[in-house]
């Protein structure tokens, strides 16, 4: 396919085709460079409040700070003794060096069958999917409640945390939320050499805790032994962290995944022991990938800072840890870190957010797979764990159930994984159309 361009849906009334949306949505540089340092989120919240507007959809839009602008809208359903639904989705994307771009980033550019730029799949693309199914005349059958929010690609203390604290009456009647990131397609070989195709529906996060160690000592010259050294303290204490092998821990969530991934593969599975479940990953190949970072919890040191000049040994030294913590794991995981750390260091939270975990077998996700078999009927649907975090652990505070269920069809090695805050960012046309009729689906029917 040549390289395009594509209409603007901005001045249609009724009706939207999703690719040109999502265009719109990536030609907003909405730049999210963290500590609250963003830009353009003002700018893509008013496109976005004036579309649903012209759709007969009143928004709101509100701000947690100067241009920090979050969309808030409800659908009335048909049934109203129903529960709501919250489908929310982010509006910021984190930064791209447009030297190391094929296209330029913000160009939202078609090309080879594919919408290129940053947010293409990190989030805009559900946000186009979310507004092209409002504009087709969707009709729920509960109330929807939608939010295009601020901040996701940093903490989110302008946008989803913000949200829930300061206004959760906005959300008030929802049972449940939809979000990234699941419902795409994962191409993966089957023992019998079919080729399965899986369609992963998150219902659990790790938890998120970054961590600051802090190691304290006696100061002194560099040239005089000193047992109380803050440095060599600390490096003791990152080795024995890094070194650690945390044990398996399977969550209802991964439990499901291993079991119905293996069947539908023709794979053994055995979880009997951590080196079974090791094994049975192993077993799976490809698939393997989606649950490796989720049978253990994680600590990855990735910061350091001590001292001011070579000769001097310091009285304080100090480094971060990337901790992510399985759901039901939090207590073990912190007094066995405490362990590690030996005496002279003690943690803080730089931020913490805890697991999320939603019913596996449930009504909603019953009708994500109804609605993704609907467009393809030979989908296997199953449940996955996120190694990462959304803005799902801030939804859940509000004793919501929350899913990443953000369809989409994606051909067979696709490097859908690499996209998310990659190079060259970019979805397939076809694939968002798909995942168009899949959620409009999904939201009518659950």
């Amino acid at each position: 396919m040549a390289d395009s361009t594509v209409d603007s849906p901005a001045e249609g009334t009724v009706g939207a085709d999703v690719v040109a949306l999502c265009a719109d949505l990536i030609r907003f540089d909405t730049t999210n460079r963290g500590g609250g340092d963003a830009e353009g989120e003002r700018d893509a919240a008013e496109y976005v409040a004036q579309f649903l507007e012209r759709q007969g959809v009143p928004a709101k839009i509100v701000e947690s700070a100067p241009g920090r602008a979050n969309v808030l809208a409800r659908i009335p359903g048909t049934d109203p003794s129903l529960p709501g639904l919250l489908v929310q989705g982010h509006l910021d994307v984190v930064p791209a060096d447009a030297a190391d771009w094929s296209v330029p980033p913000f160009s939202g550019e078609v090309r080879d069958g594919f919408l290129w730029g940053r947010g293409a799949v990190d989030m805009k693309d559900f946000c186009a999917m979310v507004l092209t199914a409002v504009a087709s005349g969707l009709r729920p059958r509960r109330d929807l409640v939608l939010a295009f929010v601020a901040d996701e690609e940093d903490k989110g203390d302008f946008g989803a945390h913000w949200l829930v604290e300061a206004h959760p009456e906005f959300f008030e009647g929802c049972a449940a939320s939809i979000s990234e990131s699941g419902g795409y397609t994962y191409h993966v070989p089957a023992a019998d050499g079919r080729t399965v195709r899986l369609y992963p529906v998150g219902t659990a996060e790790r938890g998120t805790a970054h961590l600051r160690l802090t190691a304290r000592g006696r100061a002194g010259h560099g040239s005089r032994p000193n047992d109380e050294n803050a440095v060599t303290m600390l490096v003791g204490a990152l080795q024995r962290i890094a070194a650690h092998r945390w044990p398996v821990r399977l969550t209802p969530t991964v439990r499901a995944f291993l079991e119905r991934t293996g069947e539908a593969l023709g794979v053994p599975v055995d979880l009997s022991s951590g080196e079974a479940v090791d094994a049975t990953v192993a077993r799976l190949g490809p698939a393997g990938s989606l649950v490796v970072p989720t049978v253990r919890n994680s600590t990855t040191p990735t910061m350091l800072s001590a001292g001011y000049k070579v000769n001097v040994i310091p009285s304080t030294a100090t480094a971060q840890v990337d901790v992510r913590v399985l759901p039901g794991a939090e207590d073990e995981l912190f007094a066995e870190l405490d362990g590690l750390l030996g005496p002279g260091v003690t943690r803080e939270f730089v931020a913490h957010q805890p697991p999320v975990q939603a019913p596996v077998d449930s009504p909603w996700f019953d009708a994500m797979a109804a609605a993704l078999r609907a467009e393809d009927p030979d989908a296997v649907v199953v449940p996955y764990c996120m190694g990462g975090g959304t803005d799902a652990k801030a939804f859940t505070k509000l004793g919501m159930a929350c899913y990443g269920f953000a369809p989409l069809w994606l051909p067979p090695g696709f490097p859908y994984r690499a996209m998310a805050h990659g190079v060259d960012e970019r979805v397939p046309v076809e694939g968002l159309r798909f995942g168009t009729r899949v959620l409009k689906r999904f939201l009518e029917s659950c």
